[in-house]
């Protein structure tokens, strides 16, 4: 089947929204174009992901938009003097990859500073601080991100570790969920905490206590943000310097289109920011964003809030109109909302950040005004939580137009898998922490850790699925925004380079490279509420494409990270080439 638009007169007539339904009408069988274009791909390996037309040899582009999907004869008829040809001589050609949950701009604060090897021993980390602290001389704060809390044992991580490399000089450094946080004694000193200092939220946002009651350098939730705040990690030139570097990043990973999922440390700047990137021409990725609410303090106005963002914050390339509500923390915190105790922890079973009917305010508020809903759910109770209030809204407001996502559904119960499908909910997560989170068996029941990560069951109920990196909390530093190497993960789900190496259970939750291309392209447009503009090598279409040396199909699931991105393009203007 040959796809095109008859003329540049038709093309400009339709209206965006209408394109992708245009395109799959009778023009199929139109007469060969009349005008010439301005790109052509020929010789392409295109996989489209438009199940009526899954491959194609050749793509032709007029503009930001797709005018032709077909054979190379038919592209050739479009070419005059001043087309560009791209002869792709059998490489591989995809719609630009989505990233369906991360933070660009607050994760620009975390560019350029010391980011650990999630799979690292406590020694590797250790040894990288040391190097860290030697290549940057001075008294002032040595700040990086990546650790990860299980490897530590159920104690966490002791300032005392720190103190032994530099007991003068603050050291702060997040994990790689960005829910904790390790510092040195001159740390805390500065921070004024002490033996005496409340913790903020008991058993949720705290201060982990050694023995005799002094802070054993261990924060958890807010006080760990706090802290990254008061001692002045990220300031505004740092995250516009940053952002910038991490969209250069997401081009040279085939990423042309984002979800912020929240804008974090970032908040007050974000207007202001991308406004400045984009009007420097650095905005080379679309980002669809939201208004975080993360306390009660935010309750009562979020669906207004979310709305007023949705005016304020809204550019040629990004649009902050989606709500996202924190329903819980993490496992490996032990502040993951569970049913049952965490082990050695008896009755913690973690914490909810919402009342069920605060949460079920936000959600029908937002459905009644149809905005988008991104909830943060890690643990089993919290999950239930977030489908116990999309229920009560699809009840409440059955025609509204607003999509539902819950996010990073590490342990769901078995009664609530049919529940994404039954309600159309979208289950977004990061493939690559299927490959590490072996060490979270020594927190949870033996239950719970079969049931971490249950990606192929979700889709087997048919659950809509997507994927993104959580960049900076990717577990991989800024490898962990590339799709290629969270493709492999979640096919393999073991560790990247050790083939032999355990795999996350349950194995036969891995994942089909179809699946996984489409949670990164055109599900992950949906769930963006931009399917039809983009997420498949459709006409009408907007041109975002991403070239590959090899076709994935014939590539071993292990080798997939070794696959290069030749090129990727975003509204038919090149942003990287290799």
């Amino acid at each position: 089947m040959i796809l095109l638009l008859r003329s540049r007169t038709e093309m400009k007539l339709l209206s965006p929204g209408l394109l992708g339904t245009a395109a799959a009408l009778a023009l199929a069988a139109a007469p060969p174009l009349s005008f010439a274009v301005d790109q052509v791909f020929l010789n392409a390996r295109a996989y489209t992901v438009n199940g009526a037309q899954p491959w194609a040899e050749a793509v032709a582009v007029e503009g930001d938009r797709i005018v032709y999907v077909g054979d190379n004869a038919g592209a050739r008829a479009l070419v005059e003097e001043a087309t560009v040809i791209h002869d792709l001589d059998g490489q591989m050609l995809l719609p630009g990859f989505i990233d369906a949950h991360m933070h660009p701009l607050s994760g620009g604060g975390y560019a350029r500073a010391l980011s650990l090897d999630t799979w690292g021993t406590v020694d590797d980390w250790l040894a990288a601080v040391r190097g860290y602290v030697a290549a940057n001389p001075g008294d002032g704060l040595l700040f990086g991100y990546g650790f990860l809390a299980t490897t530590f044992g159920p104690d966490g991580p002791s300032r005392q570790q720190l103190d032994a490399i530099a007991a003068d000089r603050p050291i702060l450094i997040m994990d790689e969920g960005f829910h904790g946080a390790w510092a040195n004694s001159a740390a805390l000193a500065q921070l004024g905490i002490t033996r005496d200092t409340p913790d903020p939220v008991p058993g949720f946002s705290y201060y982990r206590r050694e023995a005799n009651g002094e802070p054993s350098g261990y924060l958890l939730e807010g006080t760990a943000t706090d802290a990254m705040d008061a001692l002045g990690a990220i300031t505004r030139p740092v995250i516009t310097d940053g952002t910038a570097y991490v969209i250069d990043v997401l081009n040279a990973y085939g990423v042309t289109s984002v979800f912020d999922a929240g804008a974090l440390e970032a908040a007050n700047w974000t207007g202001a920011i991308l406004a400045e990137l984009e009007a420097s021409g650095q905005m080379t990725v679309r980002i669809v964003g939201s208004h975080y609410v993360g306390d009660e303090a935010g309750v009562a106005t979020a669906v207004e809030d979310t709305q007023a963002q949705a005016q304020e914050l809204r550019g040629e390339r990004y649009h902050y109109n989606t709500l996202k509500i924190m329903l819980d923390g993490t496992v490996e915190g032990r502040t993951a909302a569970m049913f049952e105790d965490y082990q050695g922890e008896p009755g913690n079973r973690g914490e909810l950040v919402f009342s069920q009917a605060q949460v079920n305010a936000m959600v029908t508020g937002a459905a009644a005004a149809g905005l988008d809903v991104h909830l943060h759910g890690l643990g089993e109770r919290a999950v239930r939580q977030g489908l116990d209030a999309i229920e009560a809204a699809r009840r409440l407001h059955p025609d509204s137009g607003s999509r539902f996502t819950i996010t990073h559904v590490q342990v769901i119960a078995d009664a609530d898998l049919p529940r994404f499908a039954e309600l159309d909910v979208i289950a977004q997560s990061t493939p690559l922490w299927a490959s590490y989170d072996h060490h979270g068996k020594q927190f949870v029941s033996a239950d719970q850790f079969n049931r971490f990560w249950r990606f192929r069951s979700l889709q087997q109920s048919g659950a809509r699925l997507t994927w993104g990196s959580d960049y900076p909390a990717s577990g991989a530093g800024m490898l962990g925004m590339s799709p290629l190497v969270q493709m492999q993960i979640g096919m393999t789900r073991q560790e990247l380079d050790d083939p032999d190496g355990p795999i996350q259970p349950d194995a036969g939750e891995r994942l089909s490279l179809p699946v996984l291309i489409r949670g990164y392209t055109l599900d992950a447009a949906y769930q963006l509420h931009r399917e039809a503009d983009i997420g498949s090598i459709e006409v009408g279409k907007k041109a975002d494409l991403v070239q590959l040396d090899r076709n994935l199909f014939d590539v071993p699931a292990r080798e997939l990270h070794a696959v290069r991105v030749m090129a990727t393009w975003i509204d038919g203007e090149q942003v990287y080439r290799q």
